[in-house]
């Protein structure tokens, strides 16, 4: 090695040896860096877990001032502000003698209690409020007591009272119980602010969705032990589906997929006709009992609901759903299911529709689900048109409204349809016309009368049957059975009954009635049975029927027409049995004859029911010039299809308003009678000078000529009547006829 070399290795390590206290001042700073940087990590990071524990903790922390807020009246008071001093003083004044008042009510309550021993409720003696609110929360909790009458009296008073606040009525929806609701529901006039709305359902992503939850519900139930018309109902709704139609569109078309966009639309099914098709066999499972349960258990009433908010624009497919609730609500079972998923409150904003046909079919619904003051029940078909509310008023009478062949429980009872203009008829519908003259006139004249209406299926010809699989359901005798039923269940046969039949529902009664006379659990019906009204009714068969069957292989007619036979055995030996029994019953009998032919076709005008065929046999038989679908659809409420309008007809009338006055004197409203009227007083041979004590023992007349005042005058009483002396002239035949026999004596004032 060089010594150049060896010098530099020396070097070396003379600079890399060092000093020893120079050593241990380079670790000491070391030492005090390695604290700093640590000891700043440390308070930044405890810095940050401190800011972010309180931010979390801001983050969870309920603001207990918002609780508290909450105690406080939620609801804003708008005072006007006085113009003058004596305004104000106005203001005040009136607001301390309503504080005090309420502060008298809420002492009176307490008194009361104490006189009655019974303690007043310890929340509302205790509760901090205001003496306006108390008289709220007491009836409230009234509804809920378990005695019936207390209950009952409460739900009216709420309904009664529309001077709540806001915050008072979403107060009381949150209290109330589903019995109260159902009968808050059918109050009349109710605010709807007593009802909590639907329950929010999940979001859709289009209307697909509620159409296919129908399918899939459809295919869930049960098609054992059910008869064919439920089965071919629900199998036309699952092939007439979208997607079933989409999965049919191959060939051509389709790829290996869907079918294309192009042919889907020309082929397609409208949404909403498929809907109905749903619904129209969800409709004959709901009558199915041991179906309800399946249809609540599936889902049925939230998918019900979805579409009922989905096509608030279709009074058809709402009608339809409503009626698989009236459906569902006749089994008790499910009306808790019926409550909470909020259909109450559909209801009762359905009850206030101006469409009748809406209102009834919530109206039935309702009154299946209130069992508070409904005993009775009503069967798909049986809609009850008056009264729909809970009335104090008792029912003494019921009337029940029968349709024929391609009629209905509705569209058959409408005011006659006229021929005006746009302007005109816009006016009149909104002024007095009235889909359901029965419900529109009727209940107003006759307030203590239940009005019922029957719907049933009927058909010209087969071609046009809802089901192929029902025809032995279209005979008179099954029908009759089936009614008579449903009719048992209603109460009808309870109380006087008093039957309005339009063509073919005439028949349908006298069936019904002779059926009811071989039955020992409906005696009553035939019992109380006072009056019959038919409309155009076939007795001896009508020529349609010969028309129908004669080109049978082209009409294919149906069971309801092919017993309408002119002349028909069947017919002649039902009248015969009819007229004897209501000759042994004394029923009182009223029939209207059209005149006028029916256009039933291009160029084809018949005479439907001919005068001979519309008699029966038995009462008073009018000739009307109407055809035979506007027989039973008067124009107006003056007209004498619906009472006696004398001036206008010269023959004898005597309406269906006469009859139920004259089967029923008691049940008519004396402080409306028409101008000009002259009294009948009949009471045992006294005279009676419009006492309100005897208002049901009078009956009246009108002055005009050839009203049919002898046929009143048969059914009173026989002992003594007095009459006016304008009225003598009119009744001299009658009246001198009873005086030969010395029947009864005449005085005149």
């Amino acid at each position: 090695m060089s010594a150049a070399a060896l010098r530099f290795i020396r070097c070396r390590r003379l600079s890399t040896a060092g000093h020893p206290g120079l050593k241990k001042v380079l670790q000491w700073k070391d030492l005090r860096n390695v604290t700093k940087v640590t000891s700043a990590v440390i308070l930044g990071g405890s810095l940050f877990i401190t800011y972010e524990v309180v931010a979390l903790d801001k983050a969870v922390t309920i603001d207990t001032s918002a609780i508290l807020q909450e105690k406080y009246k939620s609801y804003i008071y708008l005072r006007a502000t006085p113009s003058d001093e004596n305004d104000n003083l106005t203001a005040e004044l009136t607001y301390k003698a309503r504080k005090e008042l309420h502060k008298a009510a809420r002492r009176f309550l307490e008194m009361s209690s104490r006189l009655l021993l019974q303690s007043l409720d310890e929340h509302f003696s205790s509760v901090d409020a205001d003496p306006h609110e108390v008289a709220l929360w007491v009836l409230l909790k009234r509804s809920q007591s378990a005695n019936k009458a207390t209950r009952l009296q409460a739900v009216q008073e709420i309904a009664d009272n529309h001077h709540w606040h806001d915050y008072q009525y979403q107060t009381a929806a949150q209290f109330i119980d589903q019995r109260t609701a159902v009968g808050l529901a059918r109050s009349p006039q109710v605010d709807l602010r007593f009802f909590l709305p639907p329950p929010l359902l999940p979001d859709m992503e289009d209307d697909l969705s509620a159409e296919e939850g129908l399918r899939q519900l459809l295919a869930s139930l049960p098609l054992s032990e059910v008869d064919k018309c439920v089965q071919y109902f629900t199998s036309l709704a699952l092939r007439e589906s979208t997607q079933s139609m989409a999965a049919q569109r191959g060939g051509l078309w389709c790829f290996g997929g869907n079918g294309l966009p192009y042919a889907q639309s020309l082929t397609s099914v409208p949404l909403e006709k498929v809907e109905s098709f749903c619904l129209q066999a969800l409709v004959q499972h709901s009558k199915v009992q041991s179906h309800c349960d399946h249809i609540v258990a599936n889902g049925g009433l939230q998918i019900l609901q979805r579409l009922y908010q989905l096509r608030r624009d279709s009074l058809k497919i709402q009608r339809n759903i409503v009626r698989i609730i009236g459906n569902l609500a006749f089994n008790e079972g499910v009306h808790e299911a019926i409550a909470q998923s909020g259909w109450v409150s559909v209801l009762a904003e359905m009850m206030q529709s101006p469409h009748i046909m809406q209102a009834s079919h919530a109206a039935r619904a309702l009154a299946n689900l209130d069992r508070e003051t409904v005993k009775e029940k009503y069967q798909d078909g049986v809609y009850i048109l008056h009264p729909q509310t809970r009335d104090n008023q008792p029912i003494k009478a019921d009337v029940l409204f029968i349709h024929g062949i391609l009629g209905a429980a509705f569209k058959t009872w409408r005011q006659k349809d006229i021929n005006m203009s746009e302007e005109e008829t816009e006016g009149r519908m909104r002024d007095d016309y009235t889909e359901c003259w029965p419900k529109s006139w009727l209940a107003a004249d006759c307030p203590n009368l239940r009005v019922l209406s029957v719907d049933y299926d009927t058909h010209l010809s087969d071609w046009m049957a809802k089901c192929p699989a029902e025809n032995q359901r279209k005979s008179l005798a099954y029908r009759s059975q089936e009614m008579l039923k449903k009719l048992k269940l209603a109460g009808v046969g309870e109380r006087p009954v008093i039957w309005v039949a339009h063509s073919m529902g005439g028949l349908l009664v006298k069936k019904m009635l002779l059926d009811a006379s071989d039955d020992p659990d409906m005696r009553d019906l035939l019992r109380n049975t006072k009056g019959i009204v038919f409309y155009s009714v076939p007795h001896h068969g009508t020529s349609v029927a010969e028309y129908s069957v004669n080109v049978r292989y082209l009409l294919f007619p149906s069971v309801e027409v092919r017993e309408l036979c002119k002349d028909s055995p069947a017919l002649r030996n039902l009248n015969e049995n009819f007229l004897k029994m209501a000759k042994e019953k004394e029923f009182k009998v009223l029939s209207f004859a059209e005149t006028l032919p029916t256009n039933i076709g291009p160029m084809i005008r018949i005479l439907v029911v001919p005068t001979q065929s519309a008699n029966v046999g038995i009462g008073e038989l009018i000739e009307v010039d109407v055809d035979h679908l506007n027989i039973c659809k008067p124009e107006k409420k003056d007209s004498f299809l619906y009472k006696r309008n004398g001036e206008q007809r010269k023959r004898r009338a005597i309406s269906l308003r006469c009859l139920l006055y004259c089967s029923f004197p008691s049940f008519w409203p004396t402080a409306e009678l028409p101008a000009p009227v002259n009294m009948v007083n009949v009471h045992k041979g006294v005279l009676v000078e419009c006492d309100p004590a005897m208002k049901q023992f009078l009956l009246y007349l009108d002055e005009t000529m050839a009203l049919g005042k002898k046929f009143i005058l048969k059914d009173l009483d026989d002992t003594h009547v007095f009459i006016l002396a304008e009225v003598v002239q009119t009744l001299q035949e009658r009246v001198g006829e009873l005086m030969d026999q010395n029947s009864f004596p005449i005085t005149q004032k």
